[in-house]
């Protein structure tokens, strides 16, 4: 099958590679040149332009979106529109707002294209182990192209599913998301708890191990702690600021228009919002106001 794929960053780099692999022919495009010359380097068509990308693809086409969310996103698909014919597909595999999507389906629909949205997770190590693809989209089209999706996934019948209509693939890669903030947040706090208890000198990396085999806490995500407190378990040169990607706090928001109660998705996402202040306003008025009303000293910058 042909594809062709817009965005090689990171991810959608390692997807091009993947798909040449596994025997499809890929047309590719970014606005960096030397992105597109290392996919040609590999076995891509190249391609200047978003028209000439479109030209290069067999018709009905099939064209990828891998950029970031938001309005170069939306700035992208409709360009890529421009340039394409009644019965074409866009897919957006990046990690837009599930209401975006919902959005660009029916824009583009009134042109005749098809659009399906992939919640996709596999981060830099989907190239060796497959990506979890979550497709929204109707099902006609998703099962027209089966093969791409069966191609980037660990396994043609694993970790990929059409899970519903045009934005339900974004919508629940974005509760994918959050859940992942609240079990990152778990497994960094039990650290911390470990590492404060000097008197045991307790080895985190090894503890780590201990809980990857049997342990009803092992995952990827202990897998990947563990691969990191090998080679360094103080992260001395780590800068605690979590950024956000955004699919954290739309799960916070869709939970509050939902009347449902997520703590622990809300108070990651919360910290992970603290980690980026030096010195927390909150934090300097609580030691002013201990102050104030007890006489309890006050540590001056």
């Amino acid at each position: 099958m042909e594809i062709g794929l817009v965005g090689l960053g990171k991810m959608g780099g390692n997807m091009v590679l993947r798909l040449l692999k596994g025997g499809h022919r890929v047309v590719v495009y970014d606005v960096i040149e030397a992105a597109i010359a290392t996919a040609e380097v590999a076995g891509a068509v190249g391609a200047r332009s978003l028209g000439e990308l479109v030209k290069k693809l067999p018709a009905p086409r099939l064209v990828w979106v891998m950029v970031p969310s938001g309005k170069i996103t939306d700035d992208t698909i409709q360009s890529i529109a421009e340039h394409l014919e009644y019965g074409d597909t866009i897919i957006d595999g990046g990690n837009s707002n599930y209401k975006d999507s919902q959005r660009h389906a029916a824009e583009l629909s009134t042109k005749g294209i098809h659009f399906i949205d992939v919640g996709t997770s596999g981060g830099v190590w989907g190239l060796t182990e497959g990506y979890s693809m979550m497709v929204g989209g109707e099902k006609e089209v998703v099962e027209r192209y089966c093969s791409i999706f069966e191609t980037l996934a660990p396994a043609p019948d694993k970790g990929w599913g059409h899970v519903g209509p045009a934005g339900a693939g974004h919508y629940v890669k974005m509760i994918h998301n959050g859940i992942e903030y609240g079990m990152m947040q778990a497994y960094a706090e039990g650290f911390e708890i470990l590492q404060a208890k000097k008197e045991f000198g307790l080895d985190l990396h090894n503890i780590a191990e201990i809980w990857r085999q049997g342990s009803v806490i092992r995952s990827w995500l202990l897998d990947l702690t563990s691969n990191l407190l090998a080679t360094d378990q103080d992260l001395k040169d780590i800068k605690a600021w979590v950024p956000d990607s955004g699919e954290g706090r739309w799960t916070v928001f869709e939970a509050v228009d939902l009347n449902v109660a997520a703590p622990v998705i809300t108070l990651a996402l919360q910290r992970r919002l603290r980690s980026r202040s030096e010195s927390p306003y909150s934090d300097r008025l609580l030691a002013a106001l201990r102050n104030q009303f007890g006489g309890h000293a006050v540590t001056k910058l």
